[in-house]
């Protein structure tokens, strides 16, 4: 058992769905014992109840639950900073010939490792993975997550129509590959399967069936949506008969509360409602969709709709993997769109990074906040000392405040340690550093 303490910040409850301050919890001290949170309160209280446990001393800076990233594609971690095309050209000219390298085993290895590595390197604990179009790459990918203990849920990219060649299979080789997949890998640890139809415009009505009778299974979907004005034109000429984009998913039951769509920048209020209606998910990616072009997230109309929003980082067409930068910039996005934004506050960014996600992935009753019972993933995002954050903090009035400056300003470098599960991330111990910041409570 280990009481850890410090500034400890979570958000139990929903800021859109009440007042965001009521949603943002303070404590002082956590008690963990194999990994599971068993205690939480003040540091005193705590000590007395159990007196002769050690004590991990968290000074300055904030603990946070780990991120939950709910839209990241790793085959594309090598392709970062194709900036000045949109979306159809930026997959052709960037992201789909560095996907195509992962047919070589030992390529999709080391991709698999700097993608993890990196993930956790951001304070990312849990993630929707988007995965690569190779069952091969596959298995490097669900492997190197199970030996880091990380939640991922990942799949297999079907597509048989309009990408290169060399990304493409037919619905039966996708059906047979991906439940092979499942078997070997969903529910195996900490691990889950997403069925991944890269987007109906690479996937015929034949490929959408199969991924259909896949999701039948028990597992988990997700694909892109109304990310961009041209492919949602394409994608209704492909379609005829569809009422809308979402409908070419929906019409072979592939919009279920086990759902996440991402991006989602230009949908019709008949789409949200058709969201709602199933309990289905989006993922909002901030930064690749300023570095595309591809718009301002209605994120407004998704909540009044009733759609649940977490945040993704998309990586490729985004600017990295720190899930922190992407709450900046949606919270830049509804400060730009005015009347039609959605202002938001620290404990709206903190629930986005954290507990929205688990949600959305269906682990809000394991991971994203620090209640009693959930698993310690957690993040200690500490600046140095004398740095600019540092110097914030000293001076924050409360603990939303100390949020808002580090969502303001905190970088990767400020991740000073990880836990996944209860354990160090890489094994490595607590990176010791003095007091800097707020004082624990």
């Amino acid at each position: 058992m280990t009481i850890y303490a410090g500034t400890i910040v979570d958000t139990p409850g929903d800021p859109f769905a009440g007042d965001p301050a009521e949603a943002l919890a303070e404590e002082g001290a956590l008690l963990v014992r194999d990994g599971v949170i068993r205690a939480r309160g003040p540091l005193a209280a705590l000590r007395a109840a159990h007196p002769g446990e050690p004590v991990t001393r968290l000074d300055g800076g904030l603990l946070v639950p780990g991120f939950v990233d709910t839209h990241v594609h790793f085959p594309q971690i090598r392709a970062i900073g194709g900036l000045g095309l949109p979306l159809l050209d930026w997959l052709e000219q960037c992201a789909l010939p560095e996907e195509s390298k992962l047919a070589e085993v030992a390529y999709a290895r080391a991709v698999a490792a700097e993608f993890l590595d990196g993930l956790v390197a951001a304070g990312t604990t849990s993630a929707l993975v988007f995965g690569s179009h190779f069952a091969a790459a596959m298995d490097e990918l669900f492997a190197a997550a199970a030996q880091r203990g990380l939640n991922i849920t990942s799949g297999l990219v079907v597509s048989d129509r309009i990408l290169r060649p060399d990304l493409l299979n037919s619905p039966e080789t996708a059906l047979a590959d991906s439940a092979d997949l499942i078997l070997r890998w969903h529910d195996h640890g900490r691990l889950r399967y997403a069925v991944t139809p890269r987007f109906s415009l690479s996937a015929s009505d034949e490929m959408l069936d199969a991924c259909a009778q896949l999701l039948g299974k028990g597992v988990w979907f997700t694909s892109h949506i109304n990310e961009n004005v041209a492919e949602i034109a394409t994608v209704a000429d492909l379609f005829p008969g569809a009422q809308h984009y979402l409908d070419t998913y929906r019409r072979h039951g592939l919009v279920t509360a086990r759902s996440v769509y991402a991006h989602n920048v230009h949908p019709g209020d008949a789409e949200l409602a058709v969201l709602a209606e199933h309990g289905a998910s989006v993922a909002h990616c901030p930064t690749s969709n300023c570095a595309l072009g591809s718009g301002l997230f209605p994120l407004r109309r998704h909540i009044e709709h009733g759609v649940h929003v977490a945040l993704g980082s998309d990586v490729g067409a985004g600017a990295g993997l720190f899930l922190p930068k992407e709450a900046l910039q949606a919270y830049f996005i509804q400060q730009l769109l005015g009347a039609d934004g959605l202002g938001l506050t620290p404990a709206h960014l903190l629930y986005l990074a954290t507990r929205a996600g688990a949600r959305a992935l269906g682990l809000d009753d394991r991971v994203g906040d620090f209640a009693v019972g959930k698993d310690f993933d957690a993040v200690w995002l500490r600046p140095a000392d004398g740095s600019t954050l540092a110097v914030n903090l000293r001076h924050a009035n409360d603990v939303s405040d100390a949020l808002a400056r580090v969502f303001t300003l905190t970088t990767p470098a400020d991740v000073a340690s990880v836990w996944i599960r209860g354990q160090p991330a890489g094994g490595q111990p607590v990176r010791d550093q003095g007091a800097a910041g707020r004082d624990p409570r």
